[in-house]
């Protein structure tokens, strides 16, 4: 089968690999119909390249159809339609019944210290093949799967492997209501849904942050207060915005690789540079992120507001303002999304009134084929790309 595979800092190749078999008695094997990059995708592709090996491939947003079940894939059968969450979960421990999906103790990567094996995602979360491909080997099919109705095109439930959850949990995170100002750093994927789905649950106010034109102007074009950070201060605005007492709550979308940290972006590039064995040593002991983004949100929440971390972090000394936190009185939420904790939720708003415009949030859809391109041109923040869906059988 054809698919995306990563062979090497900024190289990723769509190579022929051999076609996935189920391997465990709850497996499954799915014909991918529509998969997606994500903007944690492009963490593999610049900073976390230590913890990958030439050959593995990516991507964690897939859907399709059922081809194959073992004996123990609960109801699945063959020809259900189907989303895969981007995390592999049992259902049954107790970090699953508890909703904390994303700490599965089935699937945990103990040997990395970490939580559920995720697909696509490096030794850090289990080595599992990922989505960017013709077919996918589904492990814990059982619980790992949402199924969708026939009939609606796939980008109506395709974000439920990932965007719609995690931008929602955000949201959920930063305990946002109607009477609070919600400001969301960065307008990637993440950022936009989560302005999205805050609008539709009436926070009053909404101040989304980036510095390209086209995530700023898709986001105004919602409602959406906007700011430049090329242009605003942003901690000055907000305070001006909210009589100098500063958002009830912030999220964070952009994570470790935000622009304004040179020197944690130094660090980062001598890292992604090493040999493999001592780049991932020196990203699990010395490694630092880019805080410029969770600085800001320090700075621009109110005191006693919440900070809601979804933008993904990796460093292991990163320095945190911990007086200025505590003074503030400050809550700090984050983790992976719990994505089968969120579904209930999202799916019946994934109807013909599209209050979350899913219909129309992707901004290119291209062949599989031309990944290695999107992957380019996604990381430079070009052609005013936000979201791309990949079709793996497009002729």
């Amino acid at each position: 089968m054809r698919a995306v595979t990563w062979q090497g800092r900024r190289d990723v190749r769509v190579e022929e690999v051999p076609d996935p078999r189920i391997e465990e008695a709850g497996d499954a094997v799915i014909r991918v119909t529509s998969t997606a990059i994500c903007g944690s995708d492009l963490h593999l592709y610049e900073v976390l390249g230590a913890f990958m090996n030439p050959g593995d491939v990516l991507g964690h947003e897939p859907m399709g159809i059922v081809e194959e079940v073992g004996p123990d894939a609960g109801d699945l059968r063959p020809g259900d339609r189907v989303v895969i969450p981007f995390q592999v979960c049992c259902g049954h421990c107790w970090m699953c019944e508890h909703g904390l999906q994303s700490q599965c103790e089935t699937t945990q990567v103990r040997s990395q210290g970490n939580g559920a094996a995720l697909f696509g995602y490096s030794e850090l979360y289990g080595s599992v093949p990922g989505g960017q491909a013709q077919y996918l080997r589904v492990p814990q099919a059982a619980y790992t799967h949402v199924k969708v109705p026939e009939g609606p095109a796939d980008e109506r439930f395709l974000y439920l492997s990932d965007v719609l959850p995690t931008a929602w949990q955000g949201v959920q995170y930063a305990a946002a209501d109607p009477r609070r100002t919600l400001l969301v750093l960065g307008l990637g994927p993440i950022g936009d849904m989560a302005t999205r789905i805050a609008r539709h649950l009436g926070v009053e106010e909404v101040i989304g942050v980036d510095r390209v034109d086209a995530r700023l102007d898709r986001a105004r074009d919602r409602g959406v207060r906007v700011l430049d950070e090329r242009e605003d201060d942003v901690v000055d605005a907000v305070m001006e915005l909210t009589s100098g007492r500063g958002a009830d709550a912030v999220l964070d979308a952009v994570g470790m690789e935000a622009h304004g940290s040179p020197v944690a972006k130094g660090l980062q590039s001598v890292a992604a540079a090493m040999p493999d064995a001592v780049g991932a040593a020196m990203a699990k002991t010395v490694g630092v992120d880019r805080l410029a983004a969770l600085t800001t949100a320090i700075a621009a929440v109110r005191r006693g507001g919440t900070i809601s971390l979804s933008g993904v972090y990796g460093g292991a000394a990163d320095p945190l303002p911990m007086l200025t936190m505590f003074d503030k009185q400050v809550t700090l939420r984050m983790g992976q999304a719990n994505v089968k904790r969120w579904v209930p939720d999202i799916l019946p708003l994934l109807t013909d009134d599209d209050p979350l415009g899913v219909d129309e949030f992707a901004t290119h859809r291209l062949s599989i084929e031309e990944a290695p391109q999107a992957y380019e041109t996604f990381q430079a923040k070009e052609d005013g790309m936000v979201k791309v869906v990949l079709s793996p059988h497009r002729d």
